[in-house]
This record gives structure tokens, C-alpha cells and sequence, in this order.
């Protein structure tokens, strides 16, 4: 794969074009090539199609360069959590976010009432409370920012208490990218990514990845991969690599837009409150400024309305999609309380915003299009 760069010496804006090629050679390939075998000759460092894959190893190598880590891909964000959670011995002790990613809280929950884990369930922006938390825990699991209540952890003190204490930390960096935070170079022994958001960015595919600089990590993660079957398609991971290539305008432009729409959404009467740290009202502004190198492009908004007109409100839109997911191009947000394993934490008039980048301008007159729809006054 490409060699002779210093990483370090280049931006994040340069290493999303350049990590994951092809060695230079003549009339050599400029793209890695989607490598379909399930089967290989024997002698070689693969030796078998679930074990690695010449498409795989190129998004690795880029991701790893923007997270500073080794990186192993897996064939959901999901996949790759679970990976983590294998770690861990039988009844283990796992610090957690009460109010994360649902599938995250609901997979913990599980494992709670089975016996499998004993979790205990925090609010990661409390500092004191996390830190009380930690004693006897084998891993802390982070979240930051979390989703969908878009709050920042106080990473620098918690993942070095975490580390004080003995337990492996994790954090779930999907909503900060590599663009706004890098865990291991905070001390994290894990970076973790839903590749399926940001990171590729188009809506089109399933991945997930884990960063570790912890050499033993990665070995009984990779085994994790390798016996458990959670291995991404070659074709998924070339167009995840496809996607990375415009990573960082992607972010810069969202993160713009989500800057200005959040600043609109405060001053808007119909909005009872606005949660993005870019915001100098923001509880956690000072602590996101402390750390992170931007704010992010999630929003979540409470609205000053019943849950029927909220629906309305999301179901009006015509720029804006009403959907599950995040991290696209496109805008897309959605009541998060209609899902049932979400956080009774969070409440039922918030709607979570993933920006995209469409024209600023244009994304507001849709949103004030579906207040009017929805008669939200």
C-alpha cells in the first residue's frame, strides 16, 4: 500500500486523499482494486477469505492513519461493538452511557439481564458520577458526543481515571470523527467508529471498525473477527474508501451548516432548546472547545409542540429526510423517541439532526416549511 508519507506532518485533509493507495509504480493503479477471492494460494500472509482481504487492508490503513492506531473493519458498526464486548470475561463489570446509541444500551441491557456483563449505567457527562462508577470495572465504554442527546464527555479526565483504575477504555467516536477528536491520542485504548456514518458518508453501506495503538487488543479483536464471522465485503470496504476521499470537505461543510442552522433554531420561539456544543449557550461548550478541534454536524432540538405534530413536522419535510441514520451527505432527521429501546432519558419532542451538506438557505425553508405543516406556532 502507499508508502513515503510522514502522516503526522499532514493535515487531515490531505491524509483522507492519499492514505490507502496503491505503492507507486508505472502505469500502476491509482485505487485499490475490489478484491473478490474467498480462496487464496497457500504461502501467503492471508491464507483465507475470512481472514483478510487486499480491499479491507486499504480502508484500514487510511482509517488508521486518521485515528493513529492499527484498525480492524468489521461488517457493521454493531459487529465491531460486539467485538469489544468479547474482551471482556464472564460477568465482567462495564461502565456505560444511560442515554447513548440505543443499539448500544439495548445490547447492554441484554447482557445485563442474561448475567453475561454487570453494567452499570451512568450519565457520562457527570463526571463525578462516571469516576464513582469506576472501581472494580474491567472496561468503560464512552460515548462522545452521545447520541442522540448530542452531550461531551469530559474524555482527558474520565479516560485517564478509566486508565488509573484498570479497566480497558472505549470511545464510540461516530459523532466527533476524526475530524474533531482522535480517543487514543487521549489515552483511549480503543477507537471505535459505525464506518457506515461519516466515514464513508453516502448512505449506501454497512461497516465498522476498531482502533487500537494495544497490540494484544488488536490480536484478540482480529481473533474475535476471524472466528465470529463479522467480516466486511471487499466491495463495501473499496466504496467506504471511495467515500473517505471527500471525508473532510464533507465534514467541514456539515459542520458549517449545522453551526448556522443551530444559532437559527435557538432564536426560532418554536423551539424550547437547542443541543449542539458549537453554541456559546451550550452547557458543554467549554469543555468541547477544551479538546476538540470543531463541534461536530449533529443537532438535536426540543420543539414546543405534542408528539403528533412533531411527527408531522419530521413527515413534512421535502429537503430533509425522516430516517434512521446519519453521517450522509444529505440531511436527515428523525423524532428519536418513536423507537422504543430509545432512552427514557431523552425526550419525546427531541428531533435528532445529522446536517448535510446542502445549501444552508435551502435546508431552513424547509425546516420553517414543516412548522407551518405541522401548525407548530
Amino acid at each position: 500500500m502507499s508508502k513515503g508519507h510522514d502522516w503526522k506532518k499532514l493535515a487531515t485533509e490531505s491524509q483522507v486523499v492519499a492514505a490507502g493507495r496503491p505503492e507507486k509504480k508505472p502505469d500502476g493503479a491509482l485505487n485499490p482494486a475490489i478484491a473478490l477471492n474467498s480462496t487464496f494460494h497457500e504461502g501467503g500472509p492471508i491464507g483465507y477469505g475470512r481472514y483478510g482481504n487486499e480491499a479491507w487492508s486499504a480502508l484500514e490503513e487510511a482509517i488508521s492513519v486518521l485515528e493513529g492506531g492499527k484498525t480492524l473493519i468489521f461488517s457493521s458498526g454493531m459487529a465491531a461493538i460486539s467485538s469489544v464486548y468479547s474482551l471482556l470475561p464472564q460477568g465482567a463489570i462495564i461502565v456505560a452511557a444511560e442515554n447513548g446509541y440505543q443499539g448500544t444500551t439495548t445490547m447492554l441491557k441484554k447482557m445485563h439481564e442474561a448475567k453475561k456483563l454487570e453494567v452499570r449505567f451512568v450519565n457520562l457527562p457527570n463526571t463525578d458520577e462516571v469516576l464513582k462508577a469506576l472501581p472494580g470495572a474491567q472496561m468503560l465504554y464512552l460515548e462522545s458526543p452521545t447520541n442522540p442527546a448530542i452531550e461531551v464527555v469530559d474524555l482527558p479526565v474520565v479516560i485517564a481515571a478509566g486508565k488509573k483504575a484498570g479497566s480497558i477504555v472505549v470511545v464510540d467516536s461516530t459523532l466527533a470523527t476524526p475530524m474533531v477528536q482522535n480517543p487514543l491520542a487521549l489515552g483511549a485504548d480503543i477507537a471505535l467508529h459505525s464506518v457506515t456514518k461519516y466515514l464513508s458518508g453516502h448512505s449506501d453501506i454497512l461497516l465498522g471498525c476498531v482502533v487500537t495503538n494495544d497490540e494484544s487488543i488488536f490480536e484478540r479483536v482480529e481473533q474475535a473477527r476471524r472466528y465470529g464471522g463479522a467480516i466486511p465485503g471487499p466491495f463495501e470496504a473499496w466504496i467506504a474508501l471511495r467515500g473517505l476521499r471527500t471525508f473532510a470537505l464533507r465534514m467541514q461543510r456539515s459542520q458549517e451548516n449545522a453551526m448556522e442552522l443551530a444559532k437559527r433554531l435557538e432564536k426560532d420561539p418554536r423551539v424550547l432548546k437547542v443541543r449542539y456544543p458549537g453554541l456559546a449557550s451550550d452547557p458543554y461548550h467549554e469543555r468541547a472547545k477544551s479538546f476538540m478541534k470543531g463541534f461536530g454536524a449533529m443537532i438535536s432540538f426540543e420543539v414546543k409542540a405534542d408528539i403528533a405534530q412533531i411527527d408531522k413536522m419530521c413527515n413534512s419535510s421535502t429537503l430533509i429526510t425522516n430516517a434512521t441514520s446519519l453521517g450522509g451527505v444529505e440531511s436527515i432527521w428523525e423524532r428519536r423517541r418513536r423507537w422504543a429501546t430509545e432512552s427514557h432519558t431523552i425526550p419525546e419532542n427531541l428531533i435528532r439532526f445529522s446536517v448535510g451538506i446542502e445549501n444552508v438557505d435551502d435546508l431552513w425553508s424547509d425546516i420553517q416549511s414543516c412548522f407551518l405543516a405541522a401548525k407548530i406556532n
